[in-house]
C-alpha cells in the first residue's frame, strides 16, 4: 500500500490561494464530515463572510485565521479509490520559509501556485527553487483565480512561458502546467467549462495518476537500524534468542537469503527473515518499517546500518552539504558547533567553513558572506566526530539529509542535503 500514498505540498506566494485549494480538493472529493463544513460556515458568517471560506479546513491556528494567512505547516489526509494523498499546506510568507522546506522536504510533488494577476512573484520564484534543492521529482505550476482575468487564455500562456525560462536555471525532471480557479472549483476536481481552451487533466486526475514508484531508490540498499529487539523470554523457545533489527528501508530491495554487510564493521552475513507486525513478509523496500533477523550474531545497535557487499554508502566524517538555516536565536558561523541527525546516528559536528550563502531568488553565491542568519541557504563543510554512513542527496534523499540540532536546547536549528560525502 505504501506505493499508493503520494505525498504533496503546495507552496507559492502570499494570498496565492493555497489553503483554500487544499479546502477545495477535500470539498469536492467528499473528503470532509458534515460536521468540519459547518464548522467552516459558523466560522465565516462569524466573520461577515457570504459563503463558506475553505481555507478554513487547514488554517487551523488561531493566528492563521485572524490574519489569513498560513503560519504552521498544517497536514491532511484524504483518499479517493485511485490513490491515498498526505498533503502539506505550506505558509507563503517568507519569514516562514523554514515550514515550507520542512513541508516539501519529504514529499513526492509540489505544487506551486501563482495568482493569474500577478504572475511570477519573488515568493513563486523561491518556493520553485526550494522544490528543486530539495529534489522533489515532480512539480506542478498550478495558475489560480483564472476566474479574476476571465480565464484568459493569453494570460496563462504568458506566465507559463515566464516561468519555462526561469526553469531552464532549475533541476526540474517532471514540469506541468494547470490553470484553475480553487475558489470555484475549476479544472481542480473536474474539468472546467470555462476552459474549454485546456486540454489537460484537472489536478486531482493528475494528482491520481501521476507516477511515482520509479521516483524512490530501488538499486542501492540501505538500512539503517534503529532498535534492536530482543525480549529474552525464557519461557517460549521461539523468543529464548530472538534478535531483530528494526528500522525503515532507505533504499532499495531486502530478501531472505541475500547477503548484507554490516557497518561499521563490515561484517557479512544473511538475511533469515523479514518481518513486520503482521507477520514475515517475502520482500522490503523503502519506506516500509521492517525487523529483519539474520543469520549470524553480529554486535549491531543504532545508528548502524546494513547495505550490500560491493555497494556501500560512504563512510565519512567530513561532509559538504547545502544547510538551510531555521534559527532566529543564533547564526550558522565557522567553528560552530551542533549535533547532527543523519538517519539513525546521531553525533556532534563542527563547521568547518561556509563555502559561501545562496540568494535563492537570483541564484547568486556570495562567496564572502560570514554566515547564515534565519531562513537564509547555503554550503557548509562539516565535521563530524563519528562515521556517516551516507549518499549524495540528489540519489538518496534519506541517507542524504540530516539536521542540526542546537546542543543547549536541543531545538532543530537546521536541514541539510549532502553534496558531496567522501
Amino acid at each position: 500500500m505504501s506505493t499508493d500514498i503520494l505525498r504533496f505540498a503546495t507552496a507559492g506566494s502570499v494570498d496565492d490561494g493555497k489553503s483554500t485549494l487544499i479546502g477545495r480538493l477535500l470539498f469536492d472529493s467528499k473528503s470532509i464530515f458534515e460536521d468540519q463544513y459547518d464548522a467552516v460556515e459558523r466560522t465565516s458568517r462569524t466573520r461577515g463572510e457570504e459563503t463558506a471560506n475553505l481555507a478554513l479546513l487547514t488554517d487551523g491556528l488561531r493566528a492563521e485565521r485572524e490574519q489569513g494567512i498560513t503560519i504552521d505547516v498544517a497536514y491532511r489526509y484524504f483518499a479517493t479509490p485511485r490513490r491515498t494523498f498526505i498533503i502539506a499546506d505550506t505558509p507563503g510568507h517568507i519569514q516562514y520559509t523554514r515550514n515550507m522546506v520542512t513541508g516539501a522536504s519529504t514529499s513526492d510533488l509540489a505544487i506551486i501556485l501563482v495568482d493569474a494577476r500577478k504572475g511570477l512573484q519573488e515568493q513563486s520564484r523561491r518556493h520553485a527553487f526550494l522544490a528543486t534543492l530539495l529534489q522533489v521529482p515532480h512539480l506542478v505550476l498550478a495558475v489560480n483565480k483564472m476566474d479574476l482575468v476571465d480565464y484568459s487564455q493569453e494570460r496563462f500562456e504568458e506566465i507559463k512561458r515566464e516561468f519555462s525560462a526561469f526553469a531552464t536555471k532549475l533541476d526540474i525532471t517532471d514540469l506541468t502546467f494547470i490553470p484553475l480557479s480553487a475558489l470555484h472549483g475549476d479544472n481542480v476536481v473536474e474539468r472546467s467549462l470555462n476552459m474549454t481552451w485546456y486540454d489537460g487533466p484537472s489536478l486531482l486526475h493528475h494528482l491520481e495518476n501521476v507516477h511515482i514508484a520509479s521516483d524512490r531508490n530501488l538499486i542501492d540498499v540501505r538500512f539503517p537500524v534503529q532498535y534492536v529487539i530482543r525480549p529474552n523470554r525464557a519461557d517460549d523457545p521461539g523468543l529464548h534468542d530472538y534478535r531483530g533489527y528494526a528500522g525503515q528501508v532507505a533504499g532499495g530491495v531486502l530478501k531472505p537469503g541475500d547477503e548484507v554487510t554490516h557497518l561499521p564493521s563490515g561484517l557479512n552475513t544473511r538475511i533469515k527473515s523479514i518481518r513486520t507486525a503482521d507477520g514475515e513478509i517475502a520482500e522490503a523496500f523503502a519506506p516500509m518499517s521492517v525487523t529483519l533477523l539474520l543469520d549470524d550474531d553480529i554486535d549491531i545497535s543504532r545508528g548502524d546500518m546494513i547495505c550490500r557487499p560491493n555497494n556501500r554508502p560512504n563512510v565519512t566524517q567530513d561532509v559538504d552539504a547545502m544547510v538551510c538555516w531555521m534559527s532566529e536565536n543564533r547564526t550558522l558561523t565557522p567553528r560552530t558547533k551542533l549535533i547532527i541527525k543523519h538517519t539513525t546516528r546521531t553525533a556532534k559536528v563542527v563547521v568547518r567553513d561556509l563555502l559561501y550563502r545562496l540568494d535563492v531568488n537570483t541564484l547568486h553565491r556570495d562567496e564572502g558572506a560570514e554566515g547564515l542568519g534565519l531562513n537564509e541557504i547555503g554550503r557548509v563543510n562539516l565535521r563530524v566526530t563519528q562515521p556517516l554512513f551516507a549518499d549524495e542527496y540528489k540519489r538518496n534523499r534519506l541517507t542524504g539529509g540530516f539536521i542540526l540540532i542546537d546542543e543547549g536546547t536541543n531545538a532543530t536549528v537546521g536541514a541539510g542535503m549532502i553534496v558531496r560525502a567522501e
